[in-house]
């Protein structure tokens, strides 16, 4: 389908924060911004986004053979480029001027999108931080998590510890019932804020990649959908990669970059940078 051109309109118009709200932003490393996305929007992509984790998903499973990390979500990667109407939101200058404006960057590119659809009775995403995964230079990384349906609490909505990126125990962890079990228990002892909050439709998060978060278990029987978009900074360069995971990632969302150098290849365009 194509995207009508009242939606292409609003992805291309900035959404502008306030000064108060990229403070935030940067003493928490998350915020939850509202009416990012009109109700129009939300749903042509929606259905955009749905038809096309159905062409790619390849999981045979029931949700019972699943171990905790297979619960959580249908993962699928980097839609913009199997699909040109999803890369108009992925794409879209309106997100992307966001995303630099809450890291106070001059530009933004593309690290990967992923759709992650938690089927109803799917189980908790774990407690854990993104960039153990990444092997980048830097902390300027940000990911938008874009709701494609109002998200109450019982649809197991993102979680974040406010101010978490500070803690350094658990950024080793991949995902899963360890980094759920172990974080759980470092997070109780401090003082950061455990914010759990429902998502309101067009309303869409972003946090940074050190903060962590986690998701509650979707309990209706219906399917939480969410894309989500990963911005670094414009200038980000690629370092040596500590576990295996940063070298699967390298390999993978960034093939063809060399260490200490910007990380520009085909897989990563700038997104956004003023005019």
């Amino acid at each position: 389908m194509a995207i009508p051109e009242t939606i292409l309109r609003e992805l291309a118009q900035p959404y502008e924060l306030t000064a108060e709200q990229i403070r935030f932003y940067d003493t928490h490393r998350f915020i939850k911004l509202k009416q990012v996305l009109s109700a129009a929007a939300i749903a042509c992509f929606r259905d955009v986004i749905a038809a096309q984790v159905a062409k790619m998903n390849t999981t045979k499973t029931t949700l019972q053979e699943r171990d905790t990390y297979g619960k959580a979500f249908l993962q699928l990667f980097n839609l913009w480029r199997e699909n040109e109407d999803v890369q108009a939101l992925v794409f879209s200058k309106r997100l992307g001027k966001i995303a630099a404006d809450l890291m106070q960057v001059e530009g933004v590119r593309m690290y990967h999108d992923q759709a992650l659809f938690k089927e109803g009775g799917g189980g908790i995403t774990p407690w854990h931080a993104d960039q153990y995964y990444w092997p980048l230079e830097t902390d300027k990384t940000i990911t938008a998590w874009i709701p494609l349906q109002e998200t109450p609490l019982e649809m197991g909505p993102l979680e974040f510890s406010a101010g978490s990126h500070q803690i350094v125990e658990g950024r080793e962890l991949a995902i899963g019932d360890e980094s759920e079990t172990l974080i759980q228990q470092r997070l109780r002892v401090t003082d950061f804020h455990h914010v759990i909050e429902a998502f309101d439709l067009g309303e869409i998060s972003f946090h940074s990649g050190w903060v962590f978060h986690r998701a509650g278990a979707n309990t209706t029987n219906d399917m939480r959908r969410v894309m989500t978009i990963i911005y670094m900074d414009r200038d980000m360069r690629l370092k040596a990669p500590e576990n295996k995971n940063q070298q699967n990632d390298w390999d993978t969302w960034c093939p063809g970059a060399e260490i200490g150098e910007i990380i520009n290849t085909p897989l990563n365009p700038v997104l956004y940078e003023p005019a």
